[in-house]
């Protein structure tokens, strides 16, 4: 059974930083595409970032990318998301998620406040 756990959210100030992190269990880590979406109040689940298996292409939507840095640790079976110059519009439910041969895996989800 694969499992995603989130950590990291909060409450930040605009142009601040954060660090959310995502351990996985269950599967072959690195076998994984993991991604990270989110979800704003009354909005629908949007893709933010994602990061293939080896050599590990990153990939980002055009709102984030040059403030957020997707990353994995394959000895610690976690994935990164770093994000810098937080603007109140990333306010959302943010959700790791690990996709492996058309099967898709999430987290619960860890809650990112912006204040402006």
């Amino acid at each position: 059974q694969v499992q995603l756990v989130e950590s990291g959210g909060g409450l930040v100030q605009a142009g601040g930083s954060l660090r959310l992190s995502c351990e996985v269990s269950g599967g072959t880590f690195s076998s994984y595409v993991l991604g990270w979406f989110r979800q704003a109040p009354g909005k629908e689940r949007e893709y933010v970032a994602a990061i293939s298996w080896f050599p590990y292409n990153t990939y980002y939507t055009s709102s984030v990318k040059g403030r957020f840095t997707i990353s994995r640790d394959n000895a610690k079976n976690t994935v990164y998301l770093q994000m810098n110059s937080l603007k109140f519009e990333d306010t959302a439910v943010y959700y790791c998620n690990a996709a492996v041969w058309g099967n898709d895996y999430w987290g619960q989800g860890t809650q990112v406040t912006v204040s402006s």
